[in-house]
């Protein structure tokens, strides 16, 4: 990029709601871009503020850091997500902090804890929408029908549909709120080869139903959700969102996903952080610059740089080994940080 154009762009208003800056607001949480009239949604009712997880946000990001922790082109891609309510989809070698990105979205733009929907072979749509007990409301009928009532007592409730049903983090990310949840589809190359295309629908639309509702003909029921201890009323068994979530779908690259998936998701792939962000993040996590941090930071660099694959978290527990007190740096001290820090592709 010329200097010309450089300055153009710095003199131009940023478009930007999100700068990866992994800062809480100081205030009022940054109001977002108008989403485009064709990712407008009008789900109802709205349900309460969702909670804040701040000691999850603090073990994955550290404390403040100074200055962007991702690269220009990856915090645009992230802005153009917003502004189209698109899920991104986020792929990279692992370690390179494709999940983490969910967590400084939500922490930045104060949108709440963040819903982690982790992908395995025997994943479904379905579990990631709601799971329905029917064996376990098949018994409490039972057992309320056999109770009996002693003379003169009130007659209990019969045991309530919503107490078992639970919405799984996607289904709770669809809810309506004023204000879009993050939800994190860790690792959907993991899945079934099927679950990307169920999950069409879905993104597109917003909405799902759950057909054990649908056929009570109840006109609000209050369910579980994947929130702790949180509870939402669903009308007549259809959840509709009023604000797309902040999908941040990552994947390993293992497989690829069909065309019609793709199209429906920006990509973004993620490369390893530079030397300077990964002395900011030991500077996160552990609070200081510890000595010796510096070599270590290089040897994890020459290490990427020479075709390793490579997770920050190893650089993070070398660290913390070297700095532990008791620690020799002797042959058995450095195979240790061998280990630590092997190549990951390499098996073993």
């Amino acid at each position: 990029m010329t200097e010309q154009s450089s300055a153009t762009r710095s003199a131009t208003p940023s478009w930007r709601v999100f700068h990866a800056t992994g800062q809480p607001p100081a205030g009022d949480a940054p109001e977002l871009p108008q989403p485009p009239p064709w990712r407008v949604f009008s789900g109802s009712p709205l349900q309460e503020e969702p909670p804040d997880d701040a000691p999850s946000a603090l073990r994955r990001l550290g404390t403040v850091q100074q200055g962007p922790q991702l690269r220009e082109e990856e915090i645009d891609a992230v802005n153009a997500a917003l502004l189209l309510r698109r899920p991104l989809l986020v792929t990279g070698p692992p370690g390179v902090g494709k999940s983490t990105l969910a967590y400084l979205i939500a922490r930045e733009l104060g949108l709440g804890r963040v819903l982690t929907w982790g992908i395995v072979s025997r994943t479904t749509l379905r579990g990631g929408l709601y799971e329905y007990d029917a064996i376990g409301r098949a018994q409490a009928i039972a057992a309320w029908r056999a109770g009996g009532t002693p003379e003169g007592e009130e007659i209990a409730a019969a045991p309530d549909l919503g107490d078992f049903v639970t919405l799984g983090p996607l289904g709770t990310a669809l809810l309506a709120q004023g204000r879009p949840r993050v939800l994190l589809v860790d690792e959907l190359d993991k899945s079934d080869i099927d679950l990307p295309n169920d999950l069409l629908h879905v993104l597109e639309n917003g909405s799902y139903e759950i057909p054990e509702l649908v056929r009570a003909g109840a006109a609000g029921v209050s369910v579980l959700t994947d929130d702790p201890q949180r509870r939402a009323v669903v009308e007549g068994g259809r959840v509709e969102c009023a604000e797309f979530p902040v999908v941040v779908i990552t994947s390993n690259g293992e497989r690829e996903f069909p065309a019609a998936f793709r199209r429906r998701c920006l990509p973004l792939e993620m490369n390893p952080p530079s030397r300077e962000q990964l002395v900011a993040i030991v500077v996160s996590h552990l609070g200081r610059r510890p000595e010796g941090a510096d070599d270590l930071v290089n040897d994890f660099v020459r290490r990427l740089e020479g075709g390793a694959t490579q997770s920050v978290d190893q650089l993070l527990n070398a660290v913390q080994l070297t700095t532990a007190h008791g620690f020799r740096d002797d042959d058995e001290g450095r195979a240790l940080l061998d280990l630590l820090l092997r190549d990951l592709s390499a098996g073993g």
